[in-house]
């Protein structure tokens, strides 16, 4: 048995002590993926107080629970968190021939209503944040709010180029589908920092709320891109970064990404509760 194996057995032991089950949810014949949800979902037990949900979107490289298990154990006491697994990644799986970003926001936001989710907050890392944007131009009323690390709206030929050019490789293929052990180290050195006109799409209170967590040394979409994301989105994103840190900002410096990452969901939940009084006001005692 691979340490990677026993690795991610005994993960997912811990994960079940933290609250988090796995969950498989058939979006339709032939299309199947795996989450990984509030244990109390499953057993449909009521909770003292309705826990705001979070979704981590994963992106190329690991599936879900492995890109996102530092933020999933730190956030699940205060939130109903969500780690699904793409499609053709991890757990999930299916026969069409669709391989497009459409249909991964598609099949997530399926997948997310028949677990009972109503509104969440993204958070997207690179691949990730490309789906979630897809999901909230096409779910506004799904994605309340988002949080973005390391990625694009898309991923366009100048965007492409300009990545491929700063980490050397010719093509996208040969960095992240390694065919020998140098090459998986590769792929992780370059994804650390040390290894150890506005989208008349976004709905305005969505356009508010997305909040731009880096990695400052980021080698595939550096802060140069992040800042280009920003005026995309005509500065009313937030832009966050952490020092010391590539790509996989958020296994390398899990504890100062988790500390940024609280800050900025208790900020949003804080805005919700702010707006939910105004909109129905408590009567004045007599």
């Amino acid at each position: 048995m691979s340490f990677l194996k026993i690795y991610k057995f005994l993960l997912h032991g811990v994960l079940k002590l933290a609250g988090i089950s796995p969950r498989t949810i058939e979006i339709e014949p032939g299309t199947i993926m795996n989450f990984w949800v509030p244990t109390e979902t499953i057993n449909n037990t009521n909770t003292k107080r309705k826990k705001p949900a979070v979704v981590f979107l994963h992106g190329f490289g690991f599936d879900g629970i492995l890109t996102w298990q530092f933020q999933a154990l730190a956030l699940a006491k205060e939130y109903s968190v969500y780690v699904p697994d793409f499609l053709f990644f991890g757990g999930s799986i299916t026969d069409k021939t669709e391989r497009s970003v459409e249909f991964q926001a598609e099949c997530m936001a399926k997948g997310l209503r028949k677990l009972g989710v109503e509104k969440c907050t993204l958070v997207g890392f690179s691949y990730g944040g490309m789906v979630g944007f897809k999901m909230a131009e096409m779910y506004p009323d799904l994605v309340e709010s988002m949080v973005v690390t390391c990625s694009v709206m898309a991923l366009t030929e100048s965007i492409s180029n300009a990545g491929l050019e700063r980490i050397g490789f010719p093509s996208w293929a040969d960095y992240l589908l390694p065919v020998s052990v140098k090459g998986v180290e590769t792929l992780l050195q370059v994804a650390t920092y040390s290894f150890p006109k506005l989208p008349n799409w976004i709905y305005k209170d969505i356009l508010e709320n997305i909040y731009l967590l880096w990695g400052q040394n980021d080698k595939i979409f550096d802060l140069g891109t992040a800042r280009n994301l920003k005026q995309q989105i005509r500065e009313k994103a937030s832009l966050e970064y952490i020092e010391k840190s590539g790509h996989l900002v958020q296994l390398e410096r899990p504890f100062v990404y988790n500390s940024h990452l609280k800050k900025i969901l208790a900020s949003l939940w804080s805005k919700e509760k702010s707006h939910a009084t105004d909109a129905f006001p408590q009567p004045k005692k007599k």
